[in-house]
């Protein structure tokens, strides 16, 4: 039938007037009927086939409209329209919705949970500072091991005292320094002169020579006593130093296990009904956490003091008799005894102009 209207529709002619508008067709109610049947009763389009070639040609090239991928439409037979479906674009608005609500959920529990973290520190500090202020008006109890306390003291009083000869130390190298500067260049003036003076020649010899050995001799000397003073500063800033970081931290944690104390106490003198009973069993378990900690700290305490004694003796017995040897030779005017006693320590010195390493032993 549809090959019956086409045949038709291609038959039909379209007159044309003077003015070049198109005539009224005659009124055809038979092909009008056939070409609604058409609409209506048309084949699918997601069936349909687009031919390639002249029309009545062979079924080469045919193409499935179901395999052209575009956007979905929904088709109106009755008013020849296509409507676009809307189904994806809703499910990816969906699929977006769902993750901006996961992406929020994630940052509220990071705000929660930095609010808690906030909210202990808040509390901690606050309990903290309590006792700290209870102690200093004589009103709270402390917990105090008087062995431990006596050892600490002790610790610092070696640390001040061993930081005053590092101090000292210091400046005598500064101060030798620039003395052996002075003989160099005093070298080097005697030198000159016994160049220029030729009655004076041996004379001015003479202390030149004095000048460059006391010169060299004041150089190995100057070797001795940056490596005391390096072997002092390592000593006391950093191995003293470790050991008192370690002992602030035991100080903060008693602090802390002694406001636990003192909350648990104050909360086990009050009623004991259900709601106190659980605020007692919390303060329990904090109790217990800040006792575990603080017990823990002090035996670290101990054990650095113990092996920072050792450790403190072996280095000073080291480094003192390399001061008293080198000193007493330098000034003995023993030369072969000054350099046996940086050997006997194994200290290398650097020739003139190598202070700063080369790239390859920076490497």
């Amino acid at each position: 039938m549809t090959d019956s209207i086409m045949s038709k529709a291609a038959t039909m002619e379209i007159p044309i007037n003077s003015n070049g508008d198109t005539g009224t067709l005659p009124e055809d109610d038979s092909l009008e009927q056939d070409l609604q049947q058409v609409m209506v009763s048309g084949p699918n389009l997601n069936e349909t086939s687009i031919v390639s070639g002249g029309y009545g040609g062979t079924a080469e090239g045919i193409i499935p409209t179901s395999s052209i991928k575009g956007p979905a439409v929904r088709y109106n037979a009755e008013f020849n329209k296509r409507i676009p479906v809307t189904g994806l674009g809703s499910n990816m608005h969906h699929s977006s919705s769902s993750s901006s609500v996961t992406a929020e959920e994630i940052t509220r529990g990071v705000a929660v949970e930095k609010l808690e973290t906030v909210k202990k520190w808040g509390l901690n500090t606050y309990k903290c500072t309590k006792q700290m202020i209870s102690e200093r008006f004589g009103r709270g109890s402390r917990t105090v091991d008087l062995e431990l306390e006596a050892q600490i003291e002790v610790l610092r009083d070696t640390k001040r005292k061993y930081e005053n000869v590092l101090r000292l130390a210091r400046a005598l190298t500064n101060h030798f320094y620039n003395m052996v500067q002075t003989q160099h260049a005093l070298g080097d003036t005697f030198a000159d002169l016994s160049q220029k003076s030729p009655e004076l020649r041996d004379e001015f010899g003479y202390n030149a020579e004095t000048q460059k050995l006391l010169c060299k001799n004041g150089e190995t000397l100057l070797g001795a006593i940056n490596f005391f003073v390096s072997s002092i500063n390592t000593l006391v800033n950093k191995t003293m130093e470790d050991t008192l970081m370690t002992i602030k931290m035991y100080e903060n944690a008693r602090l802390e296990f002694d406001a636990y104390r003192s909350d648990l106490e104050e909360l086990s003198m009050g009623p004991r009904d259900a709601v106190a009973m659980a605020r007692i069993d919390a303060a329990q378990q904090q109790y217990q956490v800040h006792k575990e900690k603080y017990e823990r700290l002090r035996s670290d305490v101990t054990i650095k003091l113990k092996f920072l004694e050792e450790n403190k003796v072996k280095v000073m017995h080291k480094q003192l008799l390399l001061f008293h040897n080198a000193i007493s030779a330098y000034f003995a005017g023993n030369q072969q005894q000054l350099e046996q006693t940086l050997k006997q320590f194994n200290i290398k010195l650097r020739p003139p102009g190598a202070d700063k390493p080369s790239w390859l032993e920076e490497q």
